[in-house]
């Protein structure tokens, strides 16, 4: 793997680690270094405001916790990047294609692994 596709895929990677925390920062409140809590709004006191603030807490909460995944795994591959181990299937030590690393910068596993845990 090339210097100039490393480079390429952290540059991605920071991408999406701005994309993230500025989502994550529209539906949660950072209470730690990588840490989420997803807000509850407050629509008012009728029951039909209530049922609506459960729903909306109940979509900021799967959402807050599907970005903070994506962030820790976003974070965790610049830090391979930044310590020369990027790019290894964590499973089996291999290489991950450059094509699967194109598409998704953050893979941990090859295909072969990943088809093997489906």
């Amino acid at each position: 793997m090339d210097a100039k596709f490393i480079a390429e895929r952290k540059k991605d990677l920071e991408k999406r680690r701005e994309e993230l925390l500025r989502e994550l920062n529209v539906d949660a409140e950072q209470v730690g270094d990588n840490n989420y809590d997803a807000k509850f709004v407050d629509f008012g006191d009728k029951d039909d405001e209530n049922a609506a603030e459960v729903a909306t807490f109940e979509k900021n909460l799967s959402l807050e916790k599907t970005l903070e995944v994506s962030l820790f795994n976003v974070n965790k591959a610049i830090e391979k990047i930044e310590q020369g181990k990027y790019g290894l299937c964590e499973r089996c030590g291999q290489p991950i294609s450059l094509e699967r690393l194109e598409a998704f910068p953050s893979a941990t596993s090859c295909m072969s692994c990943k088809q093997k845990s489906l």
